[in-house]
């Protein structure tokens, strides 16, 4: 009987471990989706995407403003990382290893790309009331906070 209790108590603690592993899992992937964004005249789509390792990335996939005035598809010039500039305006990269702390229910851990200014912050993310998604950059002292719409 002694056997039979502890075999069920053991099984119990293992279902509450797991479901609160999935609730966790849950809550990291809630920013998971895609986004509008607004920034300094600038209006995008943002997707967020969970990769292999465990972390997300944010990725541009459509600009409003897509074509320079030449007709040109613009690329990203400013990149400080020559190697990036040749790519295309909806295709950059704005965040990438970005990491979920649990604790605090916010993501960071790494930089956000300002594409229409050529620099790189640190970054945290975090959902505010209203359900839009607060991405604060911040380099030497000063911070810019973006709010991103969740499609």
């Amino acid at each position: 009987m002694r056997r039979l209790i502890t075999a069920i108590a053991a099984a119990l603690f293992f279902l509450h471990f797991a479901s609160a592993q999935t609730d966790l899992n849950s809550s990291a992937d809630s920013i998971v989706g895609e986004y509008e964004v607004n920034h300094q005249g600038e209006f995008t789509k943002v997707r967020v995407t969970k990769e292999d390792d465990g972390t997300y990335k944010a990725q541009v996939f459509w600009v409003e403003n897509r074509l320079d005035e030449n007709g040109n598809v613009r690329l990203d010039e400013k990149n400080p990382d020559k190697s990036l500039r040749h790519v295309e305006c909806d295709e950059i990269v704005l965040i990438s290893g970005l990491k979920y702390d649990g604790g605090r229910n916010k993501w960071g851990g790494t930089k956000v790309y300002d594409p229409t200014r050529g620099i790189r912050a640190n970054v945290v993310c975090e959902f505010q009331n209203d359900g839009t998604l607060r991405v604060k950059g911040s380099l030497l002292g000063f911070s810019q906070s973006i709010y991103w719409k969740k499609l």
